[in-house]
């Protein structure tokens, strides 16, 4: 199987070892948009909905190339097909990603930028992460996901920041325009799109700790002060497993995954008021699918859930 990267240039952007592993190909697969630019005619299978790989795998043993946007390892299909694969079941042949064209474009060295794909991840995911300074190259879902993320910087904090948008870049549609988040006009955007920023304004604390305003509650909190001291005391590590009994407003845990990637915390509340309310929270810092909440009471609502790395009692107990 070869997987192939393909920009916006079409054919004239590939490399010779590229074009021949192409040409030798016996069924071509890809989206709509990547068989038209390669020319493969009544060779190409565009991907189905929902997206699977499982008809490509079915193919194992025959001449088979993969064509993905750019980087097939950098927010593309190589990373799950090479899953699926034996290591000399596949070769790949890179093209120039997004973020390189972008940050080409920009001028900036792409070992200081953020590279983030948005194409389904919540604009919560951003909070943590962004600060005076921080660039950032975003790929985005779609034209309309531009203004999205225009009015999530403009209720952030960051609404002085300068949006630069890139539409079909690399290729004879590209386009390039720019604007200041908060003065946002919902002007059309055609996709494929990505945006570069350098963020104005002030981030969220990276330390343990943070302000009791970002929290939804009803004064079951665990106030500021104790919870530096709670979370140095549970030391968050990356991939760890926290169990956050009697949850609340959800703050220690969602400090937890914040100091700690990979790290899933298992929340128990009691009230279920409460617990929506601590969803909510750990939504808006986008860690919505790292936190999960049972609503019961403790012991009988631990059965069933992983073996912890660290545990914090809350109230009630």
């Amino acid at each position: 199987m070869s997987i192939i990267g393909i920009g916006e240039d079409g054919l004239e952007g590939l490399s010779s070892a590229s074009r021949a592993a192409l040409e030798a190909a016996e069924i071509v697969f890809g989206g709509a948009r990547h068989l038209g630019l390669a020319g493969v005619g009544a060779r190409g299978r565009a991907w189905g909905l929902p997206f699977s790989v499982e008809p490509v795998l079915a193919l194992r043993g025959r001449k088979v190339a993969v064509l993905s946007s750019g980087d097939p390892f950098w927010f593309g299909v190589g990373g799950t097909l090479a899953a699926r694969l034996k290591p000399l079941e596949w070769i790949t042949y890179p093209a120039p990603s997004t973020f390189s064209l972008a940050a080409a474009r920009l001028g900036w060295r792409l070992e200081e930028v953020l590279c983030l794909g948005m194409h389904a991840a919540a604009l919560g995911q951003l909070r943590p992460l962004l600060g005076r300074g921080q660039r950032c190259i975003c790929l985005l879902r779609d034209g309309a996901a531009v203004g999205e993320l225009a009015g999530w910087l403009a209720a952030n904090g960051f609404g002085a920041t300068r949006v630069e948008v890139f539409e079909a870049l690399g290729g004879a549609r590209e386009k390039r325009w720019n604007f200041v988040a908060e003065g946002h006009d919902n002007r059309m955007v055609s996709a494929l799109v990505c945006v570069g920023f350098e963020a104005v304004g002030r981030g969220v604390s990276r330390a343990s700790g943070l302000p009791d305003e970002l929290f939804d509650h009803d004064g079951q909190i665990t106030k500021r002060p104790v919870r530096a001291l709670t979370l140095s005391a549970l030391a968050p590590g990356t991939g760890e497993v926290l169990w956050d009994i009697g949850s609340g407003s959800g703050s220690v845990a969602i400090e937890f995954l914040l100091a700690a990637s990979a790290s899933v915390a298992h929340a128990v509340e009691a009230d279920a008021v409460r617990a929506a309310r601590a969803r909510g929270n750990a939504a808006r810092f986008g860690l919505a699918h790292r936190y999960l909440v049972t609503v019961g009471r403790a012991p009988e609502a631990l059965a069933g859930l992983p073996v912890p790395d660290a545990v914090f009692v809350g109230g009630g107990a």
